[in-house]
């Protein structure tokens, strides 16, 4: 009898904390804010000393100009923030993640596979220039990277409906969204035509 007490009192134990949400491991935290690190500080080191011709440099009709990338990152930072915030608020658990963590990596290396942004996530021009620009940018950076610093909440039980990925690679994700963007400013200034000055 008294073993039975036993296993059910360990049954009950382990439901309960099965329960409980689940924080960042310590090395998930650490390889998150080391990503947001890199790409807040690359973006940063790409356009600084830039000029306004290069800044408005356009490679080809339609194409982006550099100002326009970081336009763009302004633009979807709070978007991206409240996906998450939203799906922080659903209940947790249910559902498993579409992609690993390591395909979400990978989105922000792969620039054969280019994408258009949707209309309400495209460069509005609101910006007199590009350190006003940066500013911003470094604020919703900023937000994210003292979030996943300092959170408790259990990233890896909300599924983001947008993609279709745990909270946790959502917030990897953005990070690797501005990689990808930081990579095509490198394109942009590689081209020939970029001006000198």
């Amino acid at each position: 009898m008294a073993s039975i007490l036993t296993v059910t009192a360990l049954a009950s134990l382990v439901a309960v904390a099965s329960a409980v949400p689940s924080p960042l491991t310590p090395l998930e935290r650490e390889q998150l804010v080391a990503h947001l690190e890199m790409t807040g500080a690359w973006l940063a080191d790409e356009v600084a000393s830039l000029t306004p011709a290069q800044i408005s440099f356009r490679r080809e009709p339609g194409a982006w100009t550099i100002a326009e990338v970081v336009d763009h990152l302004v633009v979807v930072a709070p978007i991206y923030w409240q996906d998450l915030q939203a799906a922080l608020k659903q209940p947790a658990g249910g559902r498993v993640s579409a992609m690993t963590d390591a395909e979400v990596l990978w989105y922000g290396i792969d620039r054969t596979r280019r994408e258009q942004a949707i209309a309400g996530e495209r460069p509005t021009g609101a910006f007199r220039d590009l350190h006003a620009a940066m500013e911003a940018y470094r604020k919703h950076h900023d937000r994210l990277l003292q979030y996943v610093r300092t959170t408790d909440d259990d990233l890896r039980s909300h599924i983001v409906a947008r993609q279709r990925c745990d909270g946790y690679q959502w917030a990897l994700l953005i990070s690797t969204h501005e990689q990808r963007h930081v990579l095509q400013i490198r394109e942009i200034k590689a081209d020939p035509k970029f001006p000198k000055k």
